[in-house]
């Protein structure tokens, strides 16, 4: 059995040790919000300035103009397609294209018309999103004092929703229909025009810039009875069919050519390292959850 009168004497000095280590946390805790939250935003905006500056990296002494980067595309579908591709910020300046056609070994040579680039809408898209959350952070400047881990972490989580839409946008490119493709602004860029058994796409994928070539024949009315065109997709495989101005087309050939771009790769070592930097602080913050009864949060 207890003693009450031993109890009963601990209780003023169990509380007296529990009031200093909340003292204790508490002063953590505002150092925290203080000092720690404000260098963490620190080094977020230059990870994330390098980032912007990757998307659109200008030559020096040429008025801040975007500087031309060219790329030979890689094959892996024994030389049916060659190309070279001059890209400049996240714009394609120029394409210069050699098909060999599978069925007479004719190669067909495109490129950009002289007063065509192509936006590449992901870079585009991802750059806009670093941005932001450029714009989120520098609204937290260094005077700003932040009074709760709730307001921390909703800072936190809106950084780290911009991030995860840059990410997502170079590691998933849109899904396309076949139709979509053929009457896409892409077509319209070429000199001479594309062949109409003929359709280009330009996307990004992860570091790579990647070009989908597609060989298609028309369908005979007697050959389409059992016809079901194709879904949105990526990348379209043989034997995919669609429907355009009451034409009946199947994809005979496909042929995949891809470059690294390594800026781009940079730009995903941002991002990563910025979304971890992101949740390391909301760990910390959740650290001190405990305050937070005691406190508003």
């Amino acid at each position: 059995m207890l003693n009450p009168q031993r109890s009963l004497s601990e209780v003023p000095k169990m509380s007296a040790a529990n009031q200093v280590e909340r003292a204790v946390m508490e002063e953590e805790f505002n150092w925290l919000l203080k000092e720690e939250v404000h260098s963490v935003l620190k080094q977020l905006q230059d990870i994330l300035k390098e980032a912007s500056r990757r998307f659109s990296m200008p030559t020096t002494g040429l008025d801040g103009q975007v500087k031309q980067e060219t790329f030979v595309l890689g094959s892996t579908t024994m030389d049916q397609v060659k190309g070279v591709l001059t890209l400049q910020g996240e714009a394609l300046a120029q394409a210069d294209i050699n098909l060999k056609v599978s069925k007479s070994s004719q190669v067909l040579h495109f490129q950009f018309r002289d007063d065509k680039q192509w936006k590449l809408q992901q870079i585009q898209d991802a750059r806009n999103h670093v941005n932001q959350a450029l714009q989120l952070l520098s609204s937290r400047d260094e005077s700003y004092r932040f009074r709760t881990g709730a307001e921390v972490n909703k800072l936190m989580d809106a950084v780290m929703l911009q991030l995860a839409r840059a990410r997502n946008r170079l590691t998933t490119p849109a899904s396309m229909t076949l139709p979509e493709l053929a009457t896409s602004g892409l077509m319209k860029m070429f000199s001479p025009p594309m062949p109409g058994d003929v359709m280009v796409n330009f996307y990004i994928n992860l570091s790579k810039l990647c070009l989908a070539v597609y060989q298609l024949h028309v369908l005979q009315p007697n050959t389409t009875k059992n016809f079901k065109p194709a879904g949105s997709s990526v990348l379209h495989n043989p034997g995919s069919t669609f429907e355009l101005n009451n034409h009946r087309f199947e994809v005979s050939h496909v042929h995949k050519v891809e470059c690294v771009v390594p800026w781009l790769n940079d730009t995903l070592v941002f991002f990563t390292i910025s979304l971890q930097l992101c949740q390391q602080l909301k760990d910390k913050i959740s650290v001190f959850s405990s305050l937070w009864n005691y406190r508003p949060f």
